[in-house]
């Protein structure tokens, strides 16, 4: 570390994204799609290409259109990011600093204190309940500022709308990150038509299979909105280039490749939910296209050291009240099949 780093700096915590190996791994651990972009995607993306001499529009004013009328709402409601994390990055540098926190759920998604930290806003955070819901009652009787994601990360539990129209009932903001909504749960978007005070923040990198195209967006009231949009070309005003825009637009207009990809994700986590827990496992009620999971009296990073030794890679946490799961990212069936057969090998052969 260099003398010239700012003090504050000097003991930050980073957040720390999935491992990315080369090799021959059964890929189950960051939570991406199994399926590839969609051929509409491919198309807009490569004809896109011709143009990468020249700047993109730094309105994203045809992707804006594109989500808007996919999600009811009007353009100056959007705002496209380069990925849904610096949606979230820009809300914290707008709105959090010293006096001003975002109170998150313990276990969540790891940038959230990651951001707090960045802007000089205190981690303020509330326990899960038991079977990793988040507790509403505590949002809810807090009267700061809230983020969430819904489903939950980590843990995939769903936070009914009724819980969130009760925290948007008081003056404050509520940010509700919405990346694994597609597979199962259902949005918060309709309560915009109503409250003012509501950030919806998704991402292209789950349902739509670009999350090497870093596409995500905020969806609010259009003062919100333009709040963002300061931050915005105060920072990178080009921030999402002209062929990931393109290729956005070709995944959100493709709803039946969407429709088919989700659905299958959807099939291959009941399967393997209903495998894992014919196996012993103990897992949370997700929504998500992943599943958290357990086996009693076993470590968690032992078993997913197990797995990558016999070709399946998964993610695991030492924070506390995850050190004992693994996450498991729902892929193909076939890959469900793969790891649910080595995980019962594992079990039989009482490797851990």
């Amino acid at each position: 570390m260099t003398k010239f780093l700012l003090d504050k700096y000097k003991d930050f915590e980073p957040y720390v994204p999935g491992e990315q190996p080369q090799g021959g791994y059964i890929k189950l651990n960051t939570n991406e799609s199994p399926f590839p972009p969609s051929e509409r995607a491919r198309e807009k993306y490569i004809a896109a290409f011709d143009k990468l001499n020249l700047y993109n529009d730094p309105e994203n004013s045809a992707l804006c259109k594109v989500i808007a009328d996919r999600y009811g709402v009007l353009p100056e409601n959007v705002l496209v990011t380069n990925g849904s994390d610096e949606a979230l990055a820009f809300i914290y540098m707008a709105y959090a600093d010293g006096s001003h926190p975002f109170a998150a759920p313990e276990i969540s998604y790891g940038f959230y204190p990651v951001f707090s930290a960045l802007v000089g806003a205190d981690k303020l955070t509330f326990p899960l309940k038991s079977g990793g819901y988040v507790d509403e009652k505590a949002f809810i009787g807090y009267d700061g500022n809230v983020i969430f994601a819904n489903p939950n990360a980590q843990t995939g539990t769903f936070m009914p709308l009724s819980a969130i129209e009760e925290m948007l009932k008081k003056p404050r903001l509520v940010v509700v990150d919405e990346a694994y909504v597609d597979f199962g749960a259902q949005s918060a978007l309709p309560l915009l038509k109503k409250y003012g005070n509501l950030i919806v923040v998704r991402t292209l990198s789950k349902s739509r299979s670009l999350a090497g195209g870093r596409i995500g967006f905020a969806i609010a009231s259009a003062e919100v909105t333009a709040e963002l949009k300061l931050i915005k070309y105060s920072f990178n005003p080009y921030n999402l280039g002209r062929a990931a825009e393109a290729a956005a637009i070709g995944a959100i207009e493709d709803e039946e490749y969407f429709s088919r990809c989700t659905a299958a994700v959807i099939r291959a986590r009941e399967y393997t939910e209903r495998e894992a827990k014919a196996l012993g496992m103990e897992m949370t009620d997700s929504l998500a296209n992943f599943l958290l999971m357990k086996r009693p009296g076993t470590d968690g990073g032992v078993l997913k050291a197990e797995l990558m030794r016999r070709g399946v890679l998964v993610r695991h946490f030492s924070t506390p009240g995850l050190s004992d799961c693994i996450r498991v990212t729902i892929g193909s069936m076939e890959q469900m099949e793969t790891f649910i057969k080595v995980l019962k090998d594992i079990i039989s052969g009482a490797r851990i």
